[in-house]
């Protein structure tokens, strides 16, 4: 690229420092606008139409709220009250329809933007929670020019007009649809900007090293002996390490959102579905002494200390003629390929040859617990051994032996003991950036070595992209189409 090049793109008002340690005295000058040119400018978004939708659950309450935004919100809204609305000041009156005829009496709150969520003139009309009153408030909404939101627009817009990044954006979301307590929290300081402002910090680092090698590259005289020199490294290394510690907080933030997808397996009548039963606190699953009973998955979640573990129990894996069976078989393959963890159930009679049977369908899964049941019956105490292919724990599903050791594998499973007070809310694309981002890094660390600057420059920049799809600070109209899709009608 080059410095020439940076130069063409827009300046940004980041605030970062302008100046960073060269070894040669006349890169400084480039330093400030090359700052600047790495970071992205944003995009104001001015829409000239009104969006209107109901904003609470479609069902009878005691307040329902009707939400618009856009140029004419205030317009409507003091059309609908006839008169006056005040920006902050709560307006009390009656709602009237295209005939002056009451709608419903309520209040109109003003909020004149760009102070406002969406950073446009917004308004909400608080009625009585009835869907019919409702649905009447916001068609007549619509026929005085405002039109139907569509999914998630609100916050599309509140992150189109910079009061929002991306991934704030997606914590509105989250924090509505948050299982636990603790997932809430995270949420909420996702939505604050927490998880923002560490890619931002990583993402600092980064682009002081882009600076770095790009002024090289306009040096070909000095760029062997300038990207062979231990600061570069340093500086490499601290990204990395920086960047691996976002990454796993990401996870972490992810497995609070999302949960820790559990796959029980094994063949047929090990004990899986007693398992399931057992781990449940009560009768989930049918369990007989026929094998092959389960013939599909059964899904149950558990919480354990705010974190939410589905448990997913599949058909017995063997050979099958039987159709349904074999299905079943298929649709637990499925499952373990999407796991985060395996409890493959054995018989411990028989558990040298189960294991080996095992082995091969649980290839690819990210963590597998060896689950020895039956103990009572093969007159095994209840304990956990660490073995060369992971942990194995006996235990009995019918009594309970070794529950409380699989129950605490299930905690560390979750991450539960890592998740602290800081912990912020993160959703599976934001880790597969970060997965992404990381892998660009250490490509960039093989192309120095080899003194690749151009290479290596590419890289950093595919990994400055990827960071930049986290919060939103790149060209991708399709992704946020994706993201915002998926809110409710009315946020």
């Amino acid at each position: 690229m080059g410095i020439s090049r940076l130069l063409q793109l827009s300046p940004n008002k980041s605030g970062w420092g302008d100046t960073i340690a060269f070894p040669a005295p006349h890169f400084s000058k480039y330093i400030g606008p090359l700052m600047r040119a790495f970071v992205y400018d944003g995009h104001m978004n001015k829409h000239i139409d009104t969006i209107v939708a109901i904003a609470t659950a479609k069902a009878p309450a005691g307040i329902g709220i009707i939400r618009l935004s856009g140029p004419q919100a205030h317009c409507i809204a003091e059309i609908i009250q006839q008169k006056k609305i005040t920006a902050r000041q709560v307006s009390y009156g009656r709602f009237l329809d295209g005939t002056d005829a009451a709608i419903d009496d309520g209040i109109a709150i003003y909020f004149a933007g760009p102070h406002s969520y969406t950073g446009e003139d917004v308004v909400e009309l608080q009625a009585h929670g009835n869907p019919y009153l409702l649905m009447q408030l916001q068609k007549r909404c619509i026929a005085l020019g405002a039109r139907q939101a569509r999914p998630g627009e609100f916050t599309e817009r509140a992150f189109l007009n910079e009061k929002l990044d991306l991934a704030q954006a997606e914590a509105v979301a989250d924090l509505i649809s948050a299982g636990s307590e603790a997932a809430a929290r995270a949420a909420r300081r996702s939505l604050d900007g927490e998880f923002s402002a560490r890619v931002h910090e990583v993402e600092q680092g980064l682009v002081q090293l882009r600076v770095y090698i790009e002024a090289a590259l306009d040096f070909p005289e000095e760029e062997i002996d300038f990207l062979a020199t231990p600061e570069l490294q340093k500086r490499l290394r601290r990204v990395q390490h920086d960047m691996s510690t976002l990454l796993q907080e990401a996870e972490r933030g992810k497995r609070l959102l999302d949960g820790v997808h559990v796959v029980i397996v094994g063949a047929p009548n090990v004990g899986k579905s007693s398992l399931l039963n057992r781990l449940a606190g009560e009768e989930r699953a049918i369990v007989t002494e026929i094998a092959g009973t389960t013939r599909d998955v059964l899904r149950e979640a558990i919480t354990i200390d705010g974190v939410v573990i589905t448990l997913v129990d599949t058909a017995g894996l063997r050979e099958t003629v039987d159709i349904v069976e074999q299905e079943g078989i298929k649709r637990a393959h499925r499952e373990l390929a999407q796991a985060d963890l395996a409890l493959a159930v054995i018989d411990d009679r028989n558990a040298e040859v189960s294991i080996v049977e095992l082995r091969q369908s649980l290839t690819g899964v990210p963590k597998i617990l060896w689950l020895h049941n039956k103990c009572d019956l093969s007159a095994r105490p209840a304990m956990q051994e660490l073995q060369d292919d992971g942990w194995h724990l006996w235990l009995s599903a019918r009594d309970g032996q070794g529950f409380d050791g699989l129950r605490e594998k299930l905690r560390e499973a979750a991450g539960v003991n890592e998740i602290d007070a800081g912990s912020f809310s993160a959703r599976a694309r934001h880790v597969e950036a970060l997965v992404r981002a990381s892998a660009s890094l250490v490509l960039a660390e093989q192309q120095l070595v080899q003194k690749q600057g151009e290479l290596a420059a590419q890289e950093l920049r595919d990994s400055h992209h990827a960071l930049g799809e986290i919060t939103g600070h790149m060209d991708a109209d399709a992704l946020l189409g994706r993201i915002f899709s998926s809110f409710c009608i009315g946020k």
